[in-house]
């Protein structure tokens, strides 16, 4: 499978690892120093579970230099969406679609705009993985697993050959009936996550055994569960207490990427995770102080310091 990676960072640069390690024709579209590095030296991944060492890789910063492929793993930060997307429009052009594994749970909606509904499909990554250093990917855990799903007459066959070729490559993938509940569940998770460990500048492990934060976590999961709610999406009881038992099981040093972003000075996702959470909730008359709290403490750094 002929597989472009548009923004390889954490997820894109581990996961178009493992897809290129078992053959397949991977192309890395990155930016600055970790471009550079990938052209000098090659990936490298570590990992606990899948390791990769030098691997030697396509890696350019203008997709139009790439021929058309038959997936676009969609990976870039959510506030370079509305930018990046028209610049991947030439890979689509021998039918070829585009699978965003971002966080937030409003990006496949701006690709459709941009690109048409039939060529975008929805994904869900779940790992804790980073650019340690330009060229070099850290997994943190033994978790990484991405899930998959078309919307209503999307491209379902594409989203099954994807899977299929991920699981050849040795990459846990499951295909979903449901794929916008499955990013709402996503979304529940990450938008308490990053905003309760940024906001504390601690790990996972720091926030679910300090009682005040465990109680944070837990009372943001719930505030986006009830704005889920409003748009359709019912998870049934006792889905926030499963999330903490996940939780739980998280390696403790596992830090949000909006945590690593805001000790290096980096612009933040917060207007799509707590932000998003607080104004939909407003929009639908629904109380969320605990997401609006997060969110109005971080807007300071959203810019980034450097």
């Amino acid at each position: 499978m002929r597989i472009a990676v548009m923004g390889a960072g954490g997820v894109g640069g581990y996961f178009g690892a493992q897809f290129a390690s078992a053959g397949h024709e991977v192309s890395l579209i990155a930016r600055g120093a970790h471009l550079a590095a990938l052209r000098a030296n090659g990936l490298t991944v570590e990992s606990a579970v899948s390791p990769v060492r030098s691997l030697p890789v396509q890696a350019v910063e203008d997709p139009a230099q790439l021929a058309p492929v038959d997936v676009v793993m969609f990976c870039v930060k959510l506030w370079d969406v509305e930018a990046a997307a028209p610049m991947i429009v030439p890979l689509l052009a021998g039918g070829g679609i585009v699978i965003p594994f971002q966080n937030g749970v409003d990006s496949h909606r701006v690709l459709m705009r941009i690109l048409g509904p039939g060529r975008v499909a929805g994904g869900v990554a779940q790992i804790g993985a980073v650019i340690r250093a330009p060229g070099v990917i850290t997994h943190t855990g033994t978790m990484a697993r991405l899930r998959v799903g078309a919307f209503p007459e999307g491209p379902r066959a594409a989203v099954q050959a994807f899977a299929d070729a991920g699981r050849s490559a040795g990459i846990a993938v499951d295909v979903v009936d449901d794929i916008n509940r499955a990013l709402w569940e996503k979304f529940v998770f990450l938008a308490a996550m990053s905003g309760v460990t940024a906001l504390a500048r601690q790990p996972i492990g720091a926030v679910r055994t300090d009682p005040d934060l465990r109680a944070t976590l837990a009372a943001s999961m719930r505030e986006t569960v009830a704005v889920a709610a409003t748009q359709g999406v019912d998870f049934g009881d006792g889905f926030v207490e499963r999330q903490m038992d996940f939780v739980d099981g998280l390696p403790a040093e596992m830090r949000s990427s909006m945590l690593n972003d805001l000790v290096a000075g980096r612009r933040l996702e917060a207007p799509w995770l707590a932000g998003a959470v607080a104004r939909m909730a407003a929009a639908a008359g629904v109380a969320a102080p605990v997401s609006a709290t997060i969110y109005a403490a971080l807007k300071p750094y959203v810019k980034g310091s450097g």
